[in-house]
C-alpha cells in the first residue's frame, strides 16, 4: 500500500529501551512525562493564584492514580476481548500494550483530586480553573504513545505525513477492507492517518486557546474546565471519526463519538447558563481571596515544620 508513497512518519525504531533486566515502554514513560508535565504546571498555575504549591502534589496523585484505574476500566468493558486477548485476565493490568480509555481516566482523575481536594479543604472552582489547561498538555504528550504501540491510527493514507505501520497485529485487527496484501504469511506495511498527531496538535491548540480564555475573556472561576471539555471533545470527534481500529458502533458512529458528542453538549450548557459571572462575582484566573491564601499559607507552614503564631483560619462557603 505504501510502495508509491514517497513521504511518511516511519514507523518507531521500538517500543521500548532496555535499562539492565527492565523493559521500559515508551507508551509508559510518555504517560509519566505528561503526568509530570501536568503536576508541574498545575503547581505553577496554583502558586500564581497565591496558593501553595505543594498542595497540588497530593491531589495530582490521587489524581493520577484514580484516573488510571478509572481509564483502564473503560478501556477494559468496551473492548474486553482486544484488551484480556480472548479472556486473560491477567493483561488488564498491563496497561504498557495500550488500553487507557479517556473518558474513564478523566472520570477517575477528577474523582480521586475531588475527593482529596476535600480532604485537604480546597474549594474546587479555583482548582479546577489552575489543573483545565495542565490536562490538554498531559493528552498532548501522552497521544505519542500511541505512535509507539503503532495504535489507534485512521483510514489508508497517501499523505506525506501519513504513519507507517508495520506491527502484524494492529494490521490484522483492523476491517479487511482496510488492510494490506498478506504476502508469504504477513500483512505488508501501510500507511494511515496519523490520527495521534492530530489528536496531540488539537490538544495543544486547546492548551493555547484556554490560557487565551483565561486572560482575555470574562469567565466564572470555576468554569476554566468546561471549556476545556467543549474544545477538547469538538477536536475528539473528528480524531475519532477517522480511527479504524475495532470499536462498539451505534447508528454508524463509534462509541467515543458519540461520547465525545454528549460530553461537548453538556460542556457548552453549561458555559452559556453558568459561566457568565455574577456581579461582584470571582472571575477566572483571579487571585485567591484572601482567607484562602491565609489558609493556604498556614498549610505551607505546616509542612515546613515551623508552627504558626495563631490557628488556621477557615474558609467558609469556600469548600464545596
Amino acid at each position: 500500500m505504501s510502495d508509491d508513497v514517497t513521504a511518511y512518519i516511519p514507523s518507531p525504531p521500538a517500543d521500548g529501551i532496555s535499562v539492565g533486566p527492565l523493559q521500559l515502554h515508551f507508551y509508559g514513560l510518555l504517560i509519566a512525562i505528561a503526568v509530570l508535565a501536568a503536576a508541574w504546571l498545575g503547581q505553577r498555575r496554583w502558586a500564581k493564584l497565591g496558593g501553595f504549591s505543594g498542595t497540588i502534589v497530593p491531589i495530582a496523585f490521587w489524581a493520577v492514580v484514580s484516573g488510571l484505574i478509572g481509564a483502564r476500566l473503560y478501556s477494559v468493558v468496551t473492548s474486553w476481548q482486544i484488551d484480556t486477548n480472548g479472556g486473560h485476565l491477567v493483561q488488564i493490568f498491563e496497561i504498557w500494550n495500550g488500553g487507557l480509555g479517556i473518558w474513564g481516566g478523566i472520570a477517575g482523575g477528577v474523582l480521586g483530586g475531588w475527593l482529596k481536594a476535600r480532604r485537604l479543604r480546597v474549594p474546587l472552582p479555583p482548582l479546577f480553573d489552575a489543573v483545565a489547561p495542565t490536562l490538554a498538555l498531559a493528552q498532548a504528550i501522552g497521544r505519542w504513545g500511541n505512535y509507539f504501540n503503532q495504535e489507534l491510527f485512521g483510514l489508508p493514507s497517501k499523505l506525506p505525513w501519513a504513519v507507517r505501520i508495520t506491527d502484524q497485529s494492529e494490521l490484522a485487527s483492523i476491517p479487511a477492507k482496510y488492510q494490506t496484501p498478506f504476502v508469504s504469511g504477513n500483512f505488508l506495511p501501510g500507511t494511515f492517518q496519523p490520527t495521534f498527531l492530530y489528536e496531540s496538535i488539537w490538544d495543544l491548540a486547546t492548551f493555547g486557546l484556554l490560557l487565551l480564555i483565561e486572560r482575555k475573556t470574562r469567565l466564572r472561576r470555576g468554569y476554566l474546565f468546561a471549556a476545556y471539555a467543549a474544545l477538547y471533545t469538538f477536536g475528539r470527534f473528528f480524531t475519532e471519526y477517522l480511527r479504524i481500529d475495532p470499536a462498539h458502533r451505534y447508528a454508524g458512529l463509534r462509541l467515543n463519538d458519540w461520547t465525545s458528542i454528549g460530553v461537548f453538549a453538556v460542556a457548552v450548557v453549561v458555559l452559556l447558563l453558568k459561566g457568565r459571572p455574577e456581579p461582584g462575582g470571582e472571575l477566572v484566573g483571579a487571585a485567591l481571596s484572601a482567607e484562602l491564601i491565609a489558609v493556604e499559607r498556614a498549610r505551607a507552614r505546616r509542612i515546613s515544620g515551623v508552627t504558626p503564631a495563631e490557628p488556621e483560619p477557615e474558609v467558609e462557603g469556600e469548600l464545596r
